[in-house]
């Protein structure tokens, strides 16, 4: 198992997962924000219908951890209230995307990713 990277990491995204949800658990955040924001980053694979390119590029940027981890430290520092739950989300979402395969996009195409070729 050691030598196979795409298993070590979706364990690893597991455990990030496992982790996300039990922080959100124990700050008594929203569940309910929790449902209503969960899939929107995928908002942004709209940019597949102008072209693969605009596509890959604008859901690259939503997933990827350096915005939501910017996030939680703004809102730590400015003392925005809302900002660690947002950004517990999105980090679940990445998590979970990662976990099921779906990665990172190539210009190319949707099914394209650093993860795998998804069929």
């Amino acid at each position: 198992m050691l030598t196979r990277p795409s298993i070590l990491l979706r364990i690893e995204e597991a455990f990030l997962l496992a982790a996300v949800l039990f922080l959100y658990q124990h700050l008594h955040y929203s569940w309910l924000l929790f449902a209503l924001l969960f899939l929107a980053p995928d908002l942004f694979m709209l940019g597949y219908l102008l072209n693969p390119r605009i596509g890959a590029t604008t859901y690259n940027l939503v997933h990827t951890l350096w915005l939501p981890i910017a996030l939680l430290f703004a809102g730590y520092l400015l003392h925005w209230p809302s900002a660690p739950a947002i950004a517990l989300i999105w980090i679940a979402h990445i998590a979970l995307d990662r976990l099921l395969g779906f990665g990172l996009k190539y210009p190319t195409f949707f099914k394209d990713t650093h993860l795998q070729h998804i069929p």
